[in-house]
């Protein structure tokens, strides 16, 4: 666990947040040596933070000492020099239970994901998260998304919550992230911090960036941290030119890749991470692989965005 606060550490990142996939051997059982390496190597690279067991993760697919293991190892190997914040999920229960292991393991924070299956009305989620945020000492993250969709109300008391430190945006309605961020700095002055979750958020993040929401998460940055940094660095710095650079010769094809297989946000990711020589295994059902093609055209695109960052230099 790092000693500064968690709203502190993100409020000003280095790079993009970093969503390292879960490794498993050739049987499919966990491979923590690898997972170490993955964590080292994107820590290593500049990642701001390391969000262990989410959805790039495959949070789903892991039982509890198995998540437990991966938090721990996520911990060990950014050393504190980054902090580190784990995924909890499910119904109430078991979101708090998870949430206790991923404190034992030393995490710095919880990324608290929809609840299990279940439509439930705004007071059933607000208790499902209050009930979450007061059985640990980790500040939480709430992830909009799917089911768990909040009014604007809802998430100013969810801003009151002790211990609910942000917003996860996994919606992309940025007419409804207006009014939020416009109701919390109304209602409850202070740091509460947004994130845009969409998957291949770079895609949104100039959008994003226009309502005062810097934090976002990376899949590229698993497997072209290269590429993510400097897209990064050309939103920091603002360097339109690079940045729509990359957006049209490198995202843009990448997110039309990736719709082309469900499950891709994950599985296209982890071949990615493949592709560039660490073997992460693949995803575990109801997962499945990508198609021979599109892997073959994941490793084009990967080496044309590199081309693009040689080209920006």
């Amino acid at each position: 666990m790092t000693p500064a606060p968690l709203t502190e550490r993100l409020s000003d990142p280095r790079g993009p947040l970093f969503f390292p996939v879960t490794a498993y051997g050739p049987g499919g059982s966990l491979d923590l040596d690898t997972y170490r390496t993955h964590v080292r190597r994107g820590v290593a690279a500049g990642a701001a933070a390391v969000f262990a067991c989410c959805g790039t993760g495959e949070f789903h697919a892991l039982l509890p000492e198995e998540f437990e293991a991966c938090v721990r190892v996520a911990v060990e190997a950014a050393e504190g020099r980054v902090p580190v914040v784990a995924g909890a999920g499910y119904g109430t229960a078991l979101a708090v239970r998870y949430a206790g292991l991923a404190a034992g393991a030393g995490a710095d924070g919880l990324l608290a994901m929809p609840p299990y299956l279940v439509l439930a009305d705004q007071e059933g989620l607000l208790r499902h998260y209050r009930e979450v945020a007061a059985a640990t000492d980790l500040p939480v993250i709430v992830y909009q998304r799917d089911n768990a969709l909040f009014t604007p109300a809802t998430v100013v008391e969810l801003a009151r919550t002790d211990g609910v430190i942000g917003l996860k945006d996994g919606l992309g309605d940025l007419d409804l992230m207006q009014r939020i961020v416009s109701a919390v700095r109304t209602e409850v002055p202070g740091d509460f911090l947004y994130f845009n979750g969409l998957p291949t958020a770079e895609q949104t993040q100039l959008a994003y960036r226009a309502l005062g929401i810097t934090l976002y998460s990376s899949a590229v940055f698993c497997f072209a941290p290269e590429i993510a940094l400097a897209f990064h660095r050309a939103l920091e710095t603002g360097d339109q030119a690079t940045a729509h650079r990359l957006l049209d010769g490198f995202y843009r094809p990448f997110v039309e890749l990736r719709a082309q297989g469900r499950g891709y946000a994950v599985s296209l990711v982890k071949a990615g991470v493949r592709l560039r020589g660490l073997d992460v295994g693949e995803v575990r059902p109801p997962l499945h692989e990508p198609a021979e093609e599109h892997v073959k055209q994941l490793a084009r695109l990967i080496e044309r965005g590199y081309e693009l960052l040689e080209e920006d230099a």
